[in-house]
């Protein structure tokens, strides 16, 4: 593990990652370069744990640099945990892993670019976007976003509780395929566990109540968010919004009210076209597990 700490001056290297598989190992100069000293220009996005750049490597490629942010206080244990989590993951609907640098005090995360952003910046409005996002490829995104969480709670072993569904975490390719992201918040769950006890590290709003108060994180913690996530794709809009009268700021308390007053199709997104099929989207809303105050 020792090498990864140099991240030696070759791209070429790769470590031995515990638990998964070979991890290619960039320098920190090579990522300078790739994105043009971490310029403003090239900043895709920023969270809690740091921000996310684009980048060219020297053979051509796109790549997605995400620098952490010395303020994350995510040491060299976090940050083997996490790639140890997701290197060794393959699925169409989790964001893949390039490579890493723990170059001195850096530790950075290497993954493959995607086109189209994050749901965040495309269908909730925080960024212009041509796509247009019709029922049918909203249906597309709450699926695929739903495969990925099913396979991360039931396929790997032991489970992984992400922490933080939430839409700037839900990334799109070219074909508007979803990709969940950002595993910095990702907790290993103990095969003899129930829940896992850790500092919260979430994003209110889309916060269970048992992990924002407690701090205990179970897979129904990742069902809370998805469900969030689910009212936000269905409506259109983000769960809390200032801009709006107080009664309308909060998503959830808004569809709550709707369907006390039978009227949840109002919660419908209004630039839906013509192939919205309001029933299938009503169910969504309905859905227990994707309408968690329901």
């Amino acid at each position: 593990m020792s090498c990864c700490f140099m991240c030696g001056k070759d791209i070429k290297q790769s470590i031995e990652v515990p638990g998964g598989n070979k991890v290619r190992t960039f320098s920190y100069n090579e990522l300078r370069k790739a994105t043009h000293d971490f310029s403003e220009a090239n900043k895709i996005g920023e969270g809690g744990f740091g921000s996310v750049f684009r980048g060219r490597l020297k053979d051509g490629t796109i790549v997605a640099v995400k620098v952490l942010s010395a303020t994350s206080k995510q040491g060299i244990r976090e940050f083997f945990t996490e790639l140890t989590a997701i290197s060794d993951i393959v699925h169409e609907n989790l964001i893949t892993l390039v490579g890493c640098c723990a170059e001195g005090s850096h530790r950075i995360l290497v993954y493959n670019y995607l086109e189209n952003n994050s749901l965040a910046h495309t269908l909730l409005g925080k960024g212009y976007s041509s796509i247009r996002f019709n029922w049918r490829v909203r249906v597309k995104i709450a699926l695929g976003v739903a495969h990925g969480l099913a396979f991360l709670h039931e396929e790997i072993r032991p489970p992984i509780i992400h922490r933080d569904i939430k839409a700037s975490n839900i990334l799109l390719d070219k074909d508007l395929t979803p990709k969940i992201s950002d595993f910095g918040l990702a907790r290993l769950l103990p095969l003899n566990a129930t829940h896992v006890s850790t500092r919260v590290a979430g994003t209110i709003g889309y916060l269970a109540p048992e992990y924002a108060v407690r701090g205990q994180v179970t897979k129904k913690s990742d069902i809370y968010s998805f469900g969030v996530l689910l009212l936000e794709i269905v409506s259109g809009r983000c769960n809390h919004n200032n801009r709006l009268p107080y009664e309308d700021q909060f998503l959830l308390e808004r569809t709550w009210r709707h369907h006390e007053q039978g009227q949840l199709e109002k919660i419908i997104d209004a630039d839906l076209e013509d192939d919205l099929d309001v029933e299938e989207a009503c169910r969504f809303l309905k859905e227990r597990k994707a309408s968690p105050q329901i």
